[in-house]
């Protein structure tokens, strides 16, 4: 709840007057943000030199952040390793892990921390201004004291350690023979997390990119490590690391939102920036004993000179589609916006998608599966890379040729006004919209750095795009675009060409981590390989010591007594008004409007689902009958903010009960309600399905075939889960009919008999359209003011929907599922699982108490077991409304493991006795996530799906509710449920060949992307 009763502008205004001094903090400056409605005030603290930014506005949902330039030196990840570790502990706040406290006891928005190539962030976000300075207190005093000076045991966890797995038996014997047949391995969260980012090929290819362009400065280094070089890294150069760059003078801090910012100033002066630090105190030892003090400076971040890397061959152990080829442009400067968004503009008329005229002409010449293109911002010196993906051998070269014919003529020839002036309306969209995803004073705050970190006086530059957007506008009329896209691609001095083949797994770095490990253990004395032992078991006590109660009371916790009333939302209404039955949303949205048609697809085939997926993928890439596909692209572009064909499955209240739609969503400008009416409609009404252009159709399903593959190495949990429960629940059948493993299947075997199998294609999608874009059975959705409401559907008609074949309908008859048991073998380090049912199989009702446990079980036991022990990146349980429970485990070194600790999930809750407060805090942090602000287009489809899906339209509330009556009692009476939700529910994992070898569960192994 906002505790400020003044208007934030107007009180910041009265007090922050550039020229005077606040709480040690000069103000320098003032500027007006019209783009964020705010105004930005730059202060520095004028004793510790801590810069910061306020930007003053009417958002409840307040932030805070501090960052620190931390450009690496090598890839040892140890700024990655310092952003997990110091988190773990800090002198006024003992506890092991106040991160997760934090998580699970404040009404925090967003809470987390984030290590780019030359910064680290750590920012927060809070309804409730208590909950800031709550927040803002554990986060100083851990990024200024952490208990890493102290505890090495952080060190060893969080980034990397030795543990011998001795042979079946041996265990407890240390004998020198034990010792000796024992295998020593690697464990660590970041060590492991690392190890599941780099089987990314995209990842490990911008990596070799950018220290082919950038190799003299920090920029050729992984920042988060890569895990061949992880274990170089010593505990006294961690060390020696913090204290050099986790100090005021390098700091950068952000404050933002309707908050008391005398108060704020205040407190940061008086119990930080005014005091010594841990890291000060390091250095001032350092100096007493003689170090120069100009080795204590924090590693330079240098401007690279221009070099070219005309070739380089990256070789990596995955799957031949992953084989990839990446040209890097350099931009320019950081500080030149206008030249870094000109040129996202540019390229991205020109490459995203297969209609921009330069992704056409590299697909037509046949060099692979897919082309994107990214505009990497957030350094010093942005640049562009082009990626051809699914790329043929050898082809480098030849795509670099491609790649700059198409721009010579575009140079000679003029690059598409229409195009241009389409992405600019886009992303001037995109930027009234606001939706980052995230909360939006920590989304602003990164944005700050982008150009704040290299150039103190340029704090706002990347916040005031609106004069930058004016100017670009004004340069559609002239040859500026055709001189940037000459500039950057035909004379560019600075750039790489950077080829990743794929190569067998025994020659990748998996096969030369074991050898390195081999000849380590080898190496080593009897003593030190018990050594080995004995510090993994006093590694093991610090992580299963508890936190004594005076730890524990050290931590600022909020009451429930906290939290305020909810949010009154406006009442779901069904206009049967309308032509069309229409869900009508009263939801402000800074002048947006949002159209949404749900068709029912319960007349389709059980077997025919996949075909939908495609149909809604191809829509759009396609020529209607009024516009060819390039008209097309463009008109939508310029017209609209986004136009989507998805497929949304809504699980019923019977438990057998399913409810399929194909979804259409599209956005606009107030002031474009016209196009929200009638673009839509072209597109599902008059697509030329059964003149499909082979060569275009094969384009869209390999890029879908790319990026299911993508999906699976990077987010394999969500895969899981939608997989597990496909073992036991008819919705997830059909979600993995419309868009998992069976879909991804089903695509492959098209692929492999494309030419033979086009023609039914294409006149399937017909029939499909024909049978699905009808009024029987259509929901729409509307979103905005009175006035836009009235001009869409005066505009939309009946949409042209005709009643549809009724005797077609009711034809989707789903398979009855079945356990299968899966292990997916993908090319990982790691592995992703998960379990999952349907609670209403079991009889049991999961109420707002099942929110409270599942906090619990994710942030404490399951926190504890599987990541802090395990090495895991993440892990948690869920427990979704009344309709879903699962537990999942991300970036796993290991299978067995966490299965086990998993089965004793509910013998722990069982037995939960939380203090009091920690208890209140469980309950705080449940309904915090429930009350945070949510966007006018999620709140929108919430709303929606709340109504399809057959939900008590009171259900949030009375959920709300029952977290806020929960006990601990309540909770451990849950504790027999989750033992039989984890006894029945079933597993399904993705991950690595040698890491699936290793289970002993019995998994049925598909090799998926073979």
């Amino acid at each position: 709840m906002p505790t400020t009763s003044t208007d934030p502008r107007a009180a910041a205004a009265a007090l922050l007057v550039p020229g005077t001094t606040c709480h040690g903090f000069a103000v320098e400056r003032c500027e007006t943000v019209p783009e964020l409605d705010s105004d930005a005030y730059v202060l520095r603290h004028t004793a510790s030199g801590a810069r910061l930014l306020y930007l003053a506005c009417d958002d409840e949902n307040k932030a805070f952040a501090i960052g620190f330039k931390t450009p690496p030196a090598d890839s040892t990840g140890v700024f990655h390793i310092l952003e997990h570790s110091v988190l773990c502990g800090s002198a006024k706040f003992p506890v092991k892990e106040p991160f997760v406290d934090l998580i699970k006891s404040s009404m925090q928005t967003f809470l987390n921390a984030m290590t780019y190539p030359d910064k680290t962030i750590y920012p927060v976000a809070t309804t409730n201004e208590q909950d800031l300075y709550n927040l803002m207190d554990v986060y100083l005093d851990a990024v200024f004291n952490p208990a890493i000076y102290t505890k090495p045991t952080i060190f060893e966890q969080e980034g990397w350690h030795y543990e011998l797995d001795l042979p079946e038996g041996a265990e407890g014997e240390g004998s020198a023979a034990s010792l000796r047949e024992g295998t020593l391995r690697y464990n660590g969260v970041v060590f492991n997390e690392m190890k599941g980012a780099l089987s990314d090929p995209m990842s490990v290819l911008d990596d070799a990119v950018n220290a082919a362009l950038y190799p003299d400065t920090a920029y050729a280094h992984e920042s988060g490590g890569d895990p061949r070089a992880i274990p170089a890294l010593t505990y006294e150069q961690f060390l020696d690391t913090h204290a050099r760059h986790y100090n005021p003078s390098n700091s950068y801090i952000t404050l933002y939102g309707d908050l008391d910012v005398d108060r704020a100033l205040a407190f940061l002066d008086e119990r930080y920036l005014s005091q010594p630090s841990a890291a000060s105190r390091r250095m001032d030892a350092v100096i007493a004993a003689g170090e120069d003090p100009s080795t204590l400076a924090p590693n330079p971040l240098g401007v690279q000179a221009p070099v070219t890397c005309e070739y380089q061959r990256v070789e990596m152990a995955t799957t031949p589609e992953n084989a990839l080829v990446g040209l890097g442009l350099v931009l320019g400067s950081a500080l030149d916006r206008k030249r870094t968004i000109a040129a996202d503009i540019l390229f991205e008329a020109l490459l995203g998608s297969n209609e921009a005229p330069v992704k056409k002409a590299i697909l037509a010449a046949g060099l692979g599966g897919n082309v994107v293109s990214y505009t990497a911002a957030e350094s010093l010196q942005p640049y562009e890379l082009i990626i051809l993906q699914n790329a043929q051998p050898g082809v480098a070269h030849e795509l670099r040729r491609v790649f700059q014919d198409a721009c010579r003529d575009l140079c000679e020839h003029g690059v598409p006004r229409e195009r241009l002036e389409a992405i600019i309306s886009s992303n001037e969209y995109d930027l009234r919209q606001r939706d980052y995803g995230i909360a939006d004073g920590v989304a602003i705050a990164c944005d700050a750095l982008s150009t704040w970190l290299y150039d103190d006086d340029a704090a706002t530059l990347a916040l005031k795009y609106g004069p930058v957007y004016e100017e670009l506008r004004g340069e559609l009329d002239g040859s500026y675009f055709e001189d940037l896209l000459r500039e950057l691609v035909l004379q560019n001095d600075h750039m790489a060409l950077v080829e990743l083949v794929p190569v067998d797994a025994a020659e990748g770095a998996e096969g030369a981590e074991a050898a390195e490990l081999a000849a380590k253990r080898d190496a080593m004395t009897d003593a030190e390989l018990a050594d080995v032992i004995e510090r993994t078991a006093v590694l093991r006590a610090a992580q299963e010591a508890e936190d004594t109660p005076e730890d524990k009371a050290t931590l600022p916790r909020l009451r429930v007594s906290d939290i305020g009333e909810a949010r009154p939302e406006p009442p779901l209404v069904v206009d049967t008004t309308a032509p069309i039955p229409c869900l009508r949303h009263d939801i402000p949205t800074n002048r947006l409007a949002y159209a949404m048609q749900y068709f029912d697809l319960s007349c389709v085939a059980f077997e025919d689902l996949p075909y939908v997926t495609l149909l809604c993928r191809l829509l759009k890439q396609l020529p209607t009958r009024e516009h060819s596909a390039e008209e097309l692209d463009n008109l939508l572009a310029g017209k609209l903010g986004f136009l989507s064909f998805t497929t949304e499955v809504m699980t019923q209240p019977d438990v057998d009960g399913v409810r399929p739609y194909l979804l259409v969503s599209a956005g606009a400008l107030s002031e474009k309600i016209d196009a929200l009416a009638s673009l839509p409609r072209e597109v599902w009404s008059s697509t030329l399905l059964l003149d499909a252009d082979a060569d275009r159709v094969r384009d869209v399903l390999t890029q879908i075939r790319i990026g299911l593959e993508q999906g699976f190495i990077n987010n394999g949990h969500s895969a899981a889960l939608g997989r597990a429960m496909s073992y036991s629940s008819p919705s997830a059948v059909v979600r993995e009919q419309l868009s998992g493993v069976d879909f991804y299947l089903f695509l492959r075997d098209l692929l492999d008999h494309f030419d033979e199998r086009l023609d039914g294609l294409r006149a399937k999608l017909a029939e499909l359209a024909d049978r699905i874009f009808v009024a029987d059975g259509c929901m729409a959705s509307f979103t905005g003011s009175n006035e836009d409401f009235d001009a869409y559907w005066d505009a939309a008609g009946d949409l042209g929907l005709g009643a549809g074949d009724g005797a077609a309908s009711g034809t989707l008859v789903v398979p009855t599922p079945r356990d299968r048991h899966e292990a997916f073998v993908i090319p990982s380090d790691i592995c992703f699982a998960a379990s999952a049912c349907d609670p209403r199989r079991l009889g049991i009702d999961v109420t707002g108490a099942w929110a409270v446990a599942a906090n619990a079980l994710s942030y404490d036991y399951l926190w504890n077991e599987i990541r802090v022990k395990g090495g895991a990146y993440g892990c948690g349980f869920r427990a979704a409304g009344e309709r879903q429970a699962a537990f999942y485990t991300y970036r796993d070194p290991a299978i067995d493991p966490s299965i086990e600790r998993v089965a004793r999930a509910g013998e722990w809750l069982g037995s939960f006795e939380p203090d009091e407060a920690a208890f209140e805090g469980f309950i705080v942090s449940c309904v915090s996530g429930m009350d945070a602000s949510v966007k006018p287009y999620a709140l929108t489809k919430r709303r929606n799906t709340t109504y399809l899906a057959g939900l008590d339209p009171h259900a949030r509330e009375e959920r709300r509710a029952q977290m806020l009556a929960a006990t601990p009692g309540e909770l451990r009476s849950l504790g027999a449920d989750v033992t039989r939700i984890a006894a029945v529910s079933p597993t399904c994992v993705f991950g690595g060949r040698d890491v699936v070898a290793k289970s002993n569960a019995g998994f049925t192994v598909v090799d998926l992307l073979a």
